[in-house]
């Protein structure tokens, strides 16, 4: 179904199979079971290391173009071509941190940690306690950290405390939100260094931040030196813009304008993961281009659940939900955009003056 409201009316009744509203757990251990017997929850590992191997070929190939071309302002081609492949390993370093890859827990975490850290130049432990956070409460005030206030306000309140020319900004912010991921990774970067350099523990420390300055000492070192400094830094501005913008442009549709709860809300797993999240469609190419993350509600339902199975999933689940009355949302990539665009104008409309009251918070109060 096309989302055509910000918050759809959910009903509930008693209905095959093996679960109904006065029992929601055994709603979600039922549709659980049937993804687990069709096979859905076995590891690809083969998968993970094609993609990896293409991934890394691509950038071999850009490595190979940037000294092949050396003083020449296609090199921006390149840094273009790099920001497209670094958000490639992020995509990889997600899905391991999921347990997606290999069957060893271990094994996971040092492949996303090096991912992360030593490819992406991000930090493991920092996205691991930010998204652990956002998949337990998604878009649930004060516990999803997604939504928490930035440049960005989700909900009225926040966008009523801005004043000056943030309160300007803010009342446009659904127009500026895509041009603001140009910045974006360089947010993304100093959310790393913040968290391996600050005060609070962090796992293996000393392992990301060897990683982590490694990777910066030898990327920078190889551009000044091979290019003029002003290309340098150009290239250098254009790999963070398409990194930045590619993230986010990623992430962005999946819960934006999608029913934001209260911090106190009732509402089951099986629910809360469904209702405020939203599929894009699309073939194998929307796969590749949003590394699984168009699969959003399955992606939450079942956070362990290999990219190559997500497809059969949304098909499983989306008939369970039908069959069970909850909203199940899924849009083309441009709609979802159109969708967020508005959604944060509407919510920016409160900055300098008071909030309007969010339906979308009522509706699926306690």
């Amino acid at each position: 179904m096309s989302e055509a409201v910000v918050s759809p009316v959910v009903t509930f009744t008693k209905t095959r199979p093996g679960g109904n509203r006065d029992s929601p757990t055994t709603e979600y251990s039922s549709l659980l079971r049937t993804v687990r017997d069709a096979g859905l929850l076995r590891r690809r590992t083969g998968f993970y290391w094609m993609v990896f191997s293409i991934v890394t070929a691509a950038l071999g190939g850009t490595v190979v173009g940037f000294i092949l071309l050396g003083d020449s302002w296609f090199q921006l081609l390149m840094a273009g071509a790099l920001g497209v492949i670094l958000t490639q390993y992020a995509f990889l370093a997600h899905e391991a941190s999921h347990r997606q890859v290999f069957h060893s827990g271990p094994l996971n975490d040092r492949a996303g940690r090096t991912l992360a850290n030593l490819f992406v130049g991000i930090s493991y432990s920092w996205w691991m306690t930010k998204h652990s956070r956002h998949h337990a409460n998604p878009n649930i005030l004060t516990k999803d950290p997604d939504i928490e206030r930035d440049f960005v306000s989700f909900t009225p309140d926040d966008a009523a405390r801005a004043t000056g020319i943030y309160a300007w900004a803010t009342r446009r912010q659904g127009y500026l939100f895509f041009p603001a991921l140009l910045l974006e990774g360089i947010n993304l970067h100093i959310h790393g260094f913040r968290t391996v350099l600050g005060k609070r523990k962090v796992d293996r420390s000393w392992v990301e931040i060897s990683m982590i300055f490694s990777r910066l000492g030898a990327y920078l070192t190889a551009i000044f030196l091979m290019l003029p400094i002003g290309m340098a830094f150009a290239f250098l501005g254009v790999q963070l813009a398409v990194f930045g913008l590619y993230m986010g442009a990623s992430f962005a549709p999946n819960h934006k304008g999608m029913p934001i709860l209260p911090h106190d809300s009732k509402v089951d797993f099986l629910r809360r993961q469904v209702l405020t999240s939203r599929n894009i469609k699309g073939s194998w190419i929307m796969d590749s281009f949003m590394g699984g993350l168009n699969y959003q509600i399955e992606h939450h339902l079942f956070p362990n659940m290999p990219r190559p199975h997500l497809a059969r999933a949304a098909e499983i689940a989306r008939e369970y939900c039908e069959t069970h009355r909850i909203a199940y949302t899924q849009t083309t990539i441009t709609e979802s955009y159109g969708i967020v665009i508005r959604y944060l104008n509407r919510v920016g409309l409160a900055a300098g003056g008071d909030p309007f009251d969010c339906p979308a918070s009522a509706q699926f109060g306690r």
